[in-house]
């Protein structure tokens, strides 16, 4: 990837950052908070009201007031986020489609710091969160986590127009990769960096940063981190896209392509 050529892109993401994390006097900071309510029409009634934020990030990257059911059956899958699935379907030998036309190499995706082997011939579904859905991101099922890398790169945007026009985007885009085994199985959750998302983070590593000046891929080990089913993994600041990648035979995934689904739906059951 061309570092230099991306980089105007990760400029303008971390100059938003700034703006977006700035605590504004409070009067100033509601006039914000209320228009980027009102423009993007965001549905508060889960959350806290547009005033008690005292930034921009932290409207964005707000918490439920009101907790989801979480569905008990511990063989159901369910959407990490609340988004929109642009795409999902079999991973055939090493490709899974980006968007109708374009695929990307799971494999380059991935980097070669993990075994992907065992998820080709498996099942993927990729969920596009806009920038005005809920942006924290959860655990689909009960799994054990063993590795995280943090791959920086690029952050273009991951709307429909770029997915059709660039091949490869997530492949070019930062991103954290998150590694989980489900009884013998292994699966991987991909969060995507994209234009104007100041940080991508996770909740229990805190020493993860991205959109920095560094390009150095980090590894992140662990033996007995194990989470349950609607575990809040971290949060995108401003919407991106997670793609769920699952080894062949793990996962029955539901019919959701081109539906919006919200954390907490199930998307598919455990074979």
């Amino acid at each position: 990837m061309n570092l230099l050529k991306a980089s105007w892109t990760n400029a303008i993401s971390r100059g938003w950052g700034r703006f977006a994390s700035k605590e504004f006097p409070s009067f100033c900071q509601n006039i914000i908070n209320k228009s980027y309510v009102k423009l993007l029409r965001l549905d508060m009634s889960e959350f806290d009201s547009p005033n008690q934020y005292k930034s921009l990030n932290k409207l964005f990257t707000r918490a439920l007031k009101i907790s989801r059911k979480i569905d008990e059956n511990k063989d159901t899958f369910i959407s990490p986020a609340d988004s929109f699935v642009t795409s999902q379907g079999k991973i055939k030998d090493d490709l899974a489609l980006q968007i109708k036309g374009f695929c990307y190499s799971v494999e380059e995706l991935l980097t070669d710091n993990f075994n992907t082997k065992n998820i080709k011939n498996g099942e993927y579904m990729n969920f596009y969160l806009s920038p005005k859905d809920y942006h924290r991101y959860h655990m689909p099922f009960d799994c054990q986590i063993t590795k995280i890398v943090h791959v920086p790169g690029a952050l273009y945007p991951v709307n429909n127009t770029y997915l059709n026009s660039m091949p490869e985007l997530f492949v070019k885009n930062e991103r954290v990769i998150v590694e989980c085994k489900v009884e013998n199985k292994v699966l991987y959750m991909v969060l995507v960096g994209a234009l104007n998302v100041g940080k991508m983070t996770i909740s229990f590593e805190p020493s993860i940063e991205t959109n920095t000046d560094s390009y150095e891929i980090k590894i992140y080990e662990y033996k007995e981190k194990f989470v349950k089913k609607g575990y809040e993994l971290g949060s995108f600041m401003m919407g991106s896209t997670v793609v769920l990648l699952c080894e062949n035979e793990l996962i029955q995934l539901e019919d959701k392509l081109h539906r919006k689904v919200k954390f907490g739906d199930v998307i598919g059951w455990k074979k």
